[in-house]
């Protein structure tokens, strides 16, 4: 078995825990057979004194199919 990892950046208006689960829901969209992530860094956008977006930098590591399973 092969496992690739990509790095995506998750963003939220909210928290980071919901910028890690967007970054992972739009990843799946595309990408099949994830098998796990690590959070690597958290950032955030302020504005007047207040957090406006949350972003998440994560690694999403998957499967890579092999032609010849069936």
């Amino acid at each position: 078995m092969t496992v690739k990892v990509i790095e995506v950046v998750g963003e939220s208006k909210n928290s980071w825990q919901e910028a890690v689960e967007n970054a992972v829901r739009d990843a799946s969209k595309t990408i099949r057979n994830i098998t796990g992530i690590e959070v690597r860094n958290q950032t955030a956008n302020v504005q007047g004194g207040k957090i406006v977006e949350y972003k998440a930098d994560v690694a999403i590591a998957f499967k890579v199919e092999d032609s010849t399973e069936a």
